[in-house]
């Protein structure tokens, strides 16, 4: 996980969509501040600034130290409203922490040493099946992506969550089976579509399979 991320915002004058609308006028993205047992703090950041900071990618697995006019909030981002015209920010939602707390969220996958893998050398495709996995984690220890090597994968094999190394402490919200991150896809003319150990990797062919046989006359995840 990358160091806390300071950043310096102003409490917002007024609650409402009459101060909000305010607030954007002025180059501003209202927002709020809640949790920890403690009441919302409600905030404003310059637009620019919150740009700058999404640019440099990994919003939602930083953790971030509120400056809201010299009182310090620890945070994570929780949820952002855009303009459905231009895609920019129009509202941002911080979790405050407590010390030692643990958040679920979702981590990024990225595959590593394609090259490495006979699969693909010999015309297979990787198939993501989860470009993002959901998991609990201590906030101090949120990583910010998830590296798989790919070394050694062969046509037809499943890439599955054990392949991950998870930070200390940290656990998958699937915690009933070793669930498919990606498979080594077979070409066309090569022998047919490969499956996947639990069956994640193939969810619109089961679609598929259900519709026929319903035509026949025969016959998700996230922690609470």
């Amino acid at each position: 996980m990358a160091d806390m991320v300071p950043m310096k915002v102003e409490a917002r004058p007024g609650v409402g969509k009459g101060a909000a609308r305010a607030a954007r006028r002025a180059g501003y993205v209202p927002g709020v501040i809640y949790g920890a047992g403690k009441e919302p703090t409600t905030i404003q950041v310059q637009g620019s600034q919150l740009l700058k900071v999404l640019q440099q990618g990994g919003y939602y697995t930083t953790m971030f130290e509120l400056d809201v006019d010299g009182e310090k909030h620890t945070v994570i981002p929780k949820a952002m409203q855009k303009n459905l015209l231009n895609g920019l920010p129009t509202h941002v939602d911080f979790l405050r922490l407590a010390k030692g707390a643990t958040v679920t969220i979702e981590v990024p996958v990225e595959f590593i040493n394609e090259k490495e893998c006979p699969g693909l050398e010999e015309g297979g495709t990787l198939n993501v099946v989860r470009h993002a996995v959901e998991v609990d984690v201590l906030a101090t220890a949120m990583p910010d992506t998830f590296t798989i090597d790919l070394t050694g994968y062969a046509l037809g094999d499943s890439v599955n969550a054990s392949a991950i190394t998870l930070p200390e402490g940290a656990v998958f919200t699937i915690t009933d089976r070793d669930f498919t991150i990606a498979t080594i896809a077979t070409p066309a003319g090569m022998g047919g579509a490969s499956e996947d150990e639990d069956g994640e990797g193939a969810e619109g062919d089961a679609e598929t399979a259900e519709a026929d046989g319903d035509a026949e006359g025969g016959e998700e995840e996230s922690k609470g």
